[in-house]
């Protein structure tokens, strides 16, 4: 019972190490983690949010506007009665409503071509922001590189000291038994110690490099922190035939966030300049009104009555005629709020045409203004397509000469070694001196580091072409 309880209790233990052993920050989390984090692009998807804004704000200018007002006063003095149209002298309240509507039927386009040109600016932002999260990528590659790089530096330097440790006490066996002098003890006690200088320094460097790629990153310099470190020669890598710079420039025209950009702010500019164009042009708008009033001012009423009068006689007899007229009394009376406000309801609509003639040359300006605004877009595609072609074709010859260089180390490390295996027996038999096994045993690791040098760095080399290929990067 007791082994069970034991079992049961070590297991979330046992979960805990692992968990904590597998939690590895590979390639794919670091970037992740550096976009979702990085406080530029926070800053760039909020300058993308405020064009969309923009956009939206252009978009309701189709539609028509409408206003609604009332106004609550009183009126006291000499003033002009507005149901009798009478200057009076008295006080009362005055109450009126109204709405207004109006909608631009015609006006050159400018409406329409604004919102082209907003939706082209905000699409433009989106793609700099990519632009952002694209170049934060590769430096976190490059970071997670270099990691990786003193990893294995650190590692060969390791092995370099455990072949001299080793060495040492071998030798000082062989010293104490006489068969080999004092001295080969000392040099080789002398190496040990250069040996373990260069595996501290190694492991700094490591250190450092993490806390770099955690600056990329806007990780926190004291969270723990644990790179994935898969073998340089397992990470997948194009061909160099597949990746030739003319071709590959093709695509990144139509791949790369910023020719996107580039493409996508030319056209915004070249809606603003019809804009600006359609502006010149006369606008024609629709717009209609609804009022009313209400006064509290007594009213002028009249009732009417029956009155019989003598109208004429009869001829010889002078017998008297009558009749009946309708007469009307007048009286003062107040008005009913609603009734007031229905009686005195008045509409109106009417078109307006607004036709630009001299404006002291705003209009012409801000056309001249825009164009010359698209001109300098146009340039800065055009500079940007160049810097883009330029550093292709440079990436492509250095891609060129890390891979010639990665096989020279790869054969510089063959022969190294069997120098310094034929160095190594000979010591062995006491048929070499220190010195040459030591200057074989630095020949042969200082090859091995140069190596691993040269692998990575034409590692990153093809990542970066594959980058401008737009395959993003992928360890």
């Amino acid at each position: 019972m007791s082994k069970k309880l034991l079992l049961l209790l070590s297991i979330p233990v046992l979960f805990v190490f692992t968990a904590a052993a597998q939690d590895k920050w590979d390639l794919k989390r670091c970037v992740d983690y550096a976009v979702a984090n990085n406080i530029s692009v926070k800053q760039a998807d909020v300058q993308a949010r405020l064009a969309k804004l923009t956009l939206d704000q252009s978009r309701l200018t189709q539609i028509p506007t409408l206003a609604v007002s009332g106004t609550v006063g009183i009126n006291s003095g000499h003033t002009l009665n507005q149901s009798t149209y009478t200057l009076s002298t008295q006080t009362y309240l005055y109450n009126s409503l109204s709405a207004q509507a109006s909608v631009t039927i015609f006006n050159g386009f400018n409406i329409q071509r604004t919102i082209d040109a907003n939706r082209f600016a905000w699409q433009a932002l989106l793609q700099s922001t990519e632009k952002l999260k694209n170049d934060i990528s590769l430096n976190v590659a490059n970071a997670y590189l270099q990691v990786l790089l003193d990893g294995q530096t650190a590692e060969v330097a390791r092995l370099q000291l455990k072949l001299s440790q080793d060495q040492l006490q071998l030798t000082l066996k062989q010293v104490q038994a006489g068969t080999l002098p004092e001295l080969n003890a000392a040099e080789l006690e002398s190496q040990v110690a250069q040996d373990s200088s260069n595996y501290i320094t190694d492991k700094s460097n490591t250190i450092q490099a993490v806390l770099s790629l955690k600056a990329y990153m806007d990780l926190d310099a004291a969270t723990p922190f644990e790179v994935d470190t898969p073998p340089v020669d397992q990470i997948p890598i194009e061909q160099l035939a597949d990746l030739q710079p003319d071709a590959v420039y093709a695509l990144a025209l139509t791949h790369q966030p910023l020719q996107k950009m580039d493409a996508l702010q030319v056209q915004s500019y070249q809606e603003m300049v019809r804009a600006a164009n359609g502006a010149m042009y006369p606008t024609v708008s629709l717009g209609g009104s609804l009022n009313s009033y209400y006064l509290n001012t007594p009213q002028a009423g009249y009732s009417p009555f029956t009155v019989i009068d003598t109208i004429g006689h009869v001829a010889g007899t002078n017998q008297a005629v009558v009749g009946e007229s309708t007469g009307y009394n007048t009286f003062n009376s107040k008005i009913g709020y609603f009734t007031q406000l229905n009686q005195y309801f008045s509409q109106f609509v009417g078109l307006t045409v607004n036709i630009p003639i001299f404006n002291q040359g705003v209009l012409r300006t801000a056309y001249n203004r825009s164009k010359l605004n698209l001109r300098n877009q146009e340039l800065q595609r055009d500079q940007d397509n160049l810097t883009l072609k330029n550093n292709i074709y440079q990436a492509y010859t250095l891609a060129v000469a890390a891979l010639e260089k990665f096989e020279a180390n790869k054969i510089t490390v063959t022969q190294t070694q069997k120098s310094f295996d034929f160095a190594q027996k000979r010591y062995n038999i006491g048929m070499s001196n220190t010195i040459d096994l030591l200057t074989n045993q630095n020949n042969y690791f200082n090859a091995k580091v140069n190596l691993i040098y040269a692998q990575y760095d034409y590692v990153f080399k093809m990542k970066v072409l594959e980058y401008y290929k737009g395959m993003g990067i992928r360890l």
